[in-house]
């Protein structure tokens, strides 16, 4: 294919550690189109169903695949993107457990061409969440599976190479679903425009997006805190947990993380102004977590599980309510949990306390105006220096792998991106 149209390119920044405060925000306008909604007013068809980038499957296509190496992934190498090849890590076997070097697998292709209504996509930023382990399992959930051999799903923040489709034009940053790999094709739906030179082209991946709304909704719409009740958010240094954490502050809350080590539990407090975080790997975690809510627990917001629910459930008030948007200390599991049937303990907390437990999956289970409340909300916020951020970024493709597992092994801190 002839050379690719240059581009410029965000300079890299390698395993970088960034804590944005008080930036400007200007690449959000509400506009509800699945997950995104982060885009400029483009008048094209919407999908049928509001559905999510990073959970639709795109209509994208790939070139010859030239396999780079079976079962392990190059280290030393030059892994550059490139404008003559298109990267791709595919899924090569299902996991038990942990992922290992034999389940994914790094691929190369010709690049696709883009046809008649159709335009080129250069991914910029590769977002990584804990619901990708799930993907890779064959098992019954809320989205399909990947296959074996197709590229691992995942949201990214991209840049248009060629379009020809209306409202995309050449260097528009877009968000997409298009996965781990260098390059894609798509006809435009579920893409949204970012527009020519977004402030902060990631943070569609993060605090304005999934992770973002995931903390707002299932906050406010069912966990409904009040003026003086306890929050208590596990994960509280995560992308989803310190935003729960910093929005319940906002409502007046007394709000109580949960983290793993001294130097993320001292970031909930002295940045991000939790009145307490306890560490889930002390010997004495769930004594420290009474003595942090000698009022018990009226919002208890879940997205691990294990020990962490356990030490919970003692200090559930009555009318406790527990939105669950994930498990991630129970992900790698292969099956049961090696340990006592809790069942009945968690099933008679519940009744006892008449604790409202609600799961969600972000992308079906609020409307669009609560989108464009969110885009509205956040967007001011952080314009007024009311909710940090903090991201992870993890530079080069081929890296990815390995800090997905940081990321499940809770080696992450802040939101987690590759930049591609």
């Amino acid at each position: 294919m002839p050379p690719l149209p240059h581009l410029p390119q965000a300079p890299k920044k390698a395993h970088q550690m960034v804590n944005e405060t008080k930036a400007p925000v200007s690449i959000l306008i509400p506009d509800w189109r699945g997950i995104g909604g982060i885009a400029p007013q483009i008048k094209r068809p919407s999908p049928p169903a509001p559905k999510f980038g990073l959970f639709a499957a795109e209509r994208l296509k790939t070139g010859p695949v030239r396999p780079i190496l079976e079962g392990t992934l190059p280290q030393e190498r030059d892994m550059t993107q490139s404008d003559t090849t298109n990267r791709r890590i595919v899924l090569a076997e299902r996991p038990q457990g942990l992922p290992d070097d034999n389940t994914l697998r790094l691929e190369q292709a010709d690049i696709p061409t883009a046809g008649k209504g159709e335009m080129l996509l250069r991914t910029v930023y590769l977002s990584l969440d804990p619901y990708m382990r799930g993907r890779m399992n064959d098992a019954k959930s809320y989205a399909e599976p990947v296959k074996l051999g197709e590229v691992m799903t995942g949201q990214v923040v991209a840049q248009v190479v060629t379009s020809d489709v209306k409202g995309f034009a050449e260097g528009d940053y877009v968000l997409a679903g298009s996965g781990w790999q260098d390059y894609a094709v798509s006809d435009g739906t579920q893409v949204l425009n970012l527009g020519s030179d977004p402030d902060h082209p990631s943070w569609a991946l993060g605090i304005m997006g999934m992770p973002g709304y995931t903390a707002y909704a299932g906050l406010l719409k069912i966990g409904e805190p009040k003026e003086g009740e306890t929050v208590v958010v596990a994960a509280a240094s995560g992308p989803v947990g310190a935003t729960v954490g910093q929005i319940a502050k906002l409502k007046g809350c007394r709000v109580v993380g949960v983290a793993g080590g001294p130097e993320k539990c001292a970031h909930v407090v002295d940045n991000l102004g939790f009145d307490a975080c306890i560490d889930h790997k002390a010997d004495d975690f769930a004594d420290q977590l009474k003595q942090a809510c000698p009022d018990g627990i009226d919002v208890y917001f879940e997205n691990v599980g294990g020990k962490v629910l356990y030490g919970v459930l003692p200090l559930l008030n009555p009318f406790a309510r527990m939105p669950v948007c994930g498990m991630v200390a129970w992900y790698n599991l292969p099956g049961l949990p090696d340990a006592p049937d809790m069942g009945p303990v968690i099933m008679g907390t519940i009744l006892r306390m008449k604790v409202k437990v609600q799961g969600f999956i972000i992308f079906d289970s609020f409307g669009p105006d609560t989108y464009k409340e969110f885009a509205r909300d956040m967007g001011q916020w952080l314009k007024d220096g009311k909710v940090k951020y903090k991201e992870q970024v993890v530079e080069g493709l081929e890296n990815a792998p390995k800090a997905l597992n940081d990321l499940l092994e809770g080696r992450s801190f802040g939101k987690m991106v590759v930049k591609v």
